[in-house]
């Protein structure tokens, strides 16, 4: 299985934390050396393990915050 490189490129916000230490966040991140998005996903303590996530370019994540905003 192929490895996925990532780089937290911004902490935006912490959504919830579990009872195990692992946090719902929202992040800018760079996959595979591209181009940063918008992500929503749970994360270990370490940011080592992750769960299963969103990922939203630029223009979905202001539609979304033109959505919540309303």
């Amino acid at each position: 299985m192929a490895s996925i490189k990532f780089e937290i490129i911004e902490h935006v916000v912490t959504l919830s934390e579990s009872s195990t230490g692992w946090k719902k966040e929202v992040n800018l991140i760079s996959w595979n050396e591209r181009e940063p998005k918008y992500d929503i996903r749970d994360w270990s303590p370490d940011h080592e393990k992750m769960g299963k996530g969103v990922t939203l370019s630029s223009e979905e994540w202001q539609q979304l915050n033109n959505f919540i905003s309303k």
